[in-house]
């Protein structure tokens, strides 16, 4: 079995790209640091052939969605008693928010519908097979596939279109 830091180095990147894309970047960090903590206590119990990549992104989305939860729960500070928040795309970041590379993309994930959103960041983003995605999603594979299929769908439309104005 490989050094568990060895784990880190060759999953680390994608682990958060998944937590970006389920958590938002507000919170990416915390659900990365929470997933490889929850990867080494359990690491010593994990089968010498079970596929390291697909176990992590597992996790990096039930720390996710834990840590979307948690957040979702908290009382929110508010400039004006009035406002109300925007907590659209489960805890993801207003678009003045973002200033990482390929912001203008995640932005437009945000505003998928939850299940497409999740299945573009577990199949394209996490390198999940469709078969794990339906697993984590709770659906056939046939509905993560359509799910992956139409959230691409999407974005290519709004990404795309959005980069062809602004030129």
């Amino acid at each position: 079995m490989k050094p568990f830091e060895v784990l880190v180095q060759d999953h680390g990147a994608k682990v958060l790209r998944v937590c970006r894309s389920v958590a938002g970047f507000d919170d990416a960090e915390d659900a990365w640091s929470e997933t490889f903590i929850s990867a080494l206590r359990a690491y010593p119990q994990l089968p010498a052939d079970a596929n390291a990549e697909a176990w992590l992104v597992t996790i990096a989305h039930r720390r996710s969605i834990d840590l979307v939860r948690r957040r979702n729960r908290q009382p929110l500070p508010v400039d004006d008693p009035g406002e109300t928040a925007d907590r659209n795309g489960a805890g993801a970041p207003a678009d003045a928010d973002v200033a990482h590379g390929h912001d203008d993309l995640y932005a437009a994930m945000r505003d998928l519908p939850n299940k497409q959103r999740l299945a573009v960041a577990y199949h394209h983003l996490g390198g999940l097979a469709h078969r794990e995605v339906a697993e984590l999603l709770g659906g056939s594979e046939a509905a993560a596939r359509r799910a992956s299929a139409d959230g691409v769908a999407a974005l290519r439309k709004t990404h795309l279109g959005r980069t062809c104005h602004e030129r």
